[in-house]
């Protein structure tokens, strides 16, 4: 069934909309901490990788770098030094994540729907995998990892929608993007690795410190999902109703 009230570009798929839909590029919104730094190092890094690295490569390897961060998560049920090879990994998904994008801008070799669905897909399972590593491991619950990645995936459910009724790619939210949560990832693996399993008592029962991180992270990705999209909805309604008829 098709709802009228959609864009003409989201109904119609003949060739006039598919050109104009290759052309249109989205305008990218990030207001967070490093976004600046890390701009000038992703730059930098364009110009000095080898001219064989391609953007798709790039993308392969980002997934690589999580399925090998929840592999180690897991693992670290045996060896707690696993959660530095989790470290290394979180942070070979950053550079694969971070690159391809980056990597077919610098070259002018852009494909943007084919890279923009292949992109996302690849985040949403990449971020999968790791948070299914933490729950796997000593340190957290598999319910609050859960938790935690039903919050996340229904930010970037609101995120692609958002784009595509307004043009806007809204990638931070309180001065965070995925870089900082990484940031906070290996940090929070360092201090699980430092200090072991803790745990503190509530309402008689136990819990681990990590599990209500991510509980808490978990809540907030809903609280921002929910607050956005009734903001975004009563801009859009706003601005077609005060279209001429």
């Amino acid at each position: 069934m098709t709802d009228t009230n959609l864009p003409a570009r989201a109904v119609r798929v003949g060739p006039r909309a598919v050109e104009r839909s290759k052309s249109h590029a989205s305008a990218r919104i990030q207001t967070n901490f490093v976004a600046r730094v890390e701009r000038g190092v992703l730059e930098e890094l364009c110009r000095r990788l080898p001219d064989w690295t391609t953007p798709n490569q790039l993308t392969a390897a980002g997934l690589g770098g999580a399925v090998l961060a929840g592999a180690a998560y897991w693992a670290s049920v045996w060896r707690r030094e696993f959660v530095f090879i989790a470290c290394v990994g979180v942070v070979i998904n950053w550079f694969g994540d971070s690159l391809d994008g980056s990597m077919a801008r610098h070259r002018k070799a852009e494909r943007p729907r084919f890279g923009y669905f292949l992109d996302h897909s690849v985040d949403t399972l990449s971020t999968a995998i790791i948070l299914i590593g933490v729950g796997a491991s000593p340190y957290a619950g598999m319910n609050a990892a859960l938790f935690a990645l039903v919050g996340y995936l229904l930010m970037i459910i609101h995120v692609l929608i958002r784009n595509h009724v307004t043009g806007q790619m809204q990638l931070t939210f309180l001065y965070c993007g995925p870089t900082e949560m990484r940031i906070v990832l290996v940090f929070i693996s360092a201090c699980a690795y430092l200090l072991g399993v803790r745990t503190v008592n509530i309402f008689n029962s136990s819990y681990s410190i990590y599990s209500i991180l991510l509980f808490v992270a978990g809540t907030t990705f809903i609280c921002l999902f929910v607050v956005d999209t009734m903001t975004t909805a009563r801009r859009l309604q706003s601005d077609e109703s005060n279209q001429p008829s």
